[in-house]
């Protein structure tokens, strides 16, 4: 049995991988803990074979009064936290990175691709990273995950306020175009993987096809019963105007599938089917 313990005691991922890993009560035992005061520094973490890091700062405006506190909490935090597993002997640590590591709002990532990130988030969970890459070692195996967009019922973000406007607008613009996203279902699918193979290395789990945010927002529309239009008149002020989050919702942003090395092996839900199981 793995016994596992997970940061972030309120977090959509970790509470979600609770539910996932609670289908097979023989196999995982499973504690959260919440990292919002000291008392997580009186637990006994020698008593687990996998800490998976989770806890962070995300979803929230960044501005200059809070810059802080992500470096206090995504970076300083994490490396405090695998400091402890490690000198208590836990076998892996999981940390919950981001794509936002490269700094990018359009393109192709691949191995190569260079880590520029411009947000606070984004400098704080690569920061992270790299003061916690030294500890690895054949004892102590780190895995960093970097998902893509994550999304699914209840989750907080980008696709959240997509699918509020596709209940809402009678028309959108067609664009056809490229997006590397993950199912809340296959993630915690993923993160199970390296959990029973107690892997280490960089991760960038993804679903199995890139999705067009166009016909993801038609698909949300149609399931609510919303008669949405799409149009392709808007396109070429929508292409030209170079605004971040004009480009967050229409451009390209994909991770090469090259890089992936489970090549979905992980992917139980289709797109269309995780579109419905986080709209019901």
């Amino acid at each position: 049995m793995k016994k596992i313990l997970i940061t972030g005691k309120n977090s959509y991922v970790g509470m979600s991988l609770v539910k996932w890993l609670g289908k097979n009560p023989d196999k995982y035992s499973i504690d959260c803990i919440s990292l919002r005061n000291n008392g997580w520094k009186e637990k006994e973490f020698s008593v687990y074979d996998v800490v998976l890091h989770v806890a962070g700062i995300a979803h929230i405006k960044e501005t200059k009064e809070n810059a802080h506190l992500y470096y206090r909490v995504n970076r300083d935090l994490a490396y405090e936290v695998s400091q402890k597993a490690k000198r208590e002997g836990v076998k892996q640590f999981i940390f919950l990175s981001s794509m936002s590591v490269y700094g990018i709002e359009s393109g192709v990532i691949d191995k190569n691709s260079p880590l520029k990130p411009k947000s606070n988030y984004g400098k704080s969970k690569l920061q992270a990273e790299e003061l916690i890459n030294p500890l690895g070692s054949n004892e102590f195996k780190i895995a960093f995950i970097r998902p893509p967009m994550i999304y699914g019922k209840g989750c907080k973000g980008n696709y959240a306020r997509l699918g509020n406007l596709a209940r809402k607008l009678p028309i959108f613009p067609s664009i056809e175009n490229k997006r590397s996203m993950i199912y809340i279902g296959n993630l915690c699918e993923f993160l199970r993987l390296i959990i029973d193979e107690s892997k280490s290395g960089l991760f960038f789990p993804q679903n199995a096809d890139y999705v067009c945010t166009s016909e993801m927002v038609k698909m949300i529309a149609e399931l609510h019963g919303t008669k949405m239009r799409m149009t392709k008149l808007f396109n070429l002020i929508l292409r030209l105007i170079s605004i971040s989050t004009i480009k967050k919702v229409f451009g390209d942003l994909v991770y090469d599938k090259q890089i992936d090395e489970y090549k979905n092996r992980y992917t139980i839900y289709d797109f269309e089917t995780s579109i419905r199981l986080t709209e019901k």
